[in-house]
């Protein structure tokens, strides 16, 4: 099937990903822009993992302060290059997730940062929850519990205010794809009022 410029040119705006891995996408998915789409998703975490362990040097800061004046957040959007800190969609990126830290206060970046007593904590409050459930069962209906349970406070994975069927983690994968550097939120702060 032959792939049209129109067709990458849509996709490319609708993505913000490079004209050849769009056209490599459509070539791939046979022009089925639904199924491009999803190919460049996966690969954009692949590219993430390839890119984790690079050295960040640059990056933005994100701030947002709502219109009530009663609540603010700042966020550290790190990235390895001058280039791609003043690259206006990386400032707006990290304008949106400051956005999201104000709306959804969350206490954690990832999973990795709950500490361990409120990991304790809560693992006790869900045990004595599964107790009535088969034993082969118990560990992973406690896990399913901490997961939901913690997926409210940790910002990587919590649903974007702006786009719901995406989250602030998929918004930095996706970053990494997009400018082809490491991306990570390496600090939030949160005030308010109230």
């Amino acid at each position: 099937m032959e792939i049209t410029s129109e067709q990458i040119k849509s996709l490319r705006d609708e993505t913000g990903i490079s004209v050849m891995q769009c056209k490599k996408a459509l070539e791939e998915a046979e022009g089925d822009m639904a199924k491009a789409k999803i190919l460049l998703s996966k690969k954009s975490g692949e590219a993430a993992a390839k890119k984790s362990d690079r050295e960040l040097g640059a990056g933005a800061i994100g701030a947002y302060v709502h219109t009530t004046n009663e609540v603010a957040a700042l966020v550290n959007l790190a990235c390895e290059t001058d280039f791609v800190a003043k690259n206006e969609e990386f400032i707006a990126l990290s304008r949106d997730i400051a956005m999201h830290v104000a709306a959804q206060a969350p206490k954690f970046i990832s999973r990795d940062d709950v500490d361990e007593a409120a990991m304790a904590k809560a693992r006790e409050v869900f045990a004595e929850e599964v107790q009535d459930k088969p034993a082969e069962m118990q560990e992973k209906i406690l896990e399913g519990k901490l997961g939901s349970y913690f997926k409210e406070f940790v910002l990587m994975e919590q649903p974007f205010i702006k786009d719901p069927d995406k989250t602030i983690g998929d918004l930095v994968t996706g970053a990494v794809q997009k400018f082809g550097e490491n991306v990570v939120i390496s600090e939030i702060s949160r005030v308010s009022v109230k």
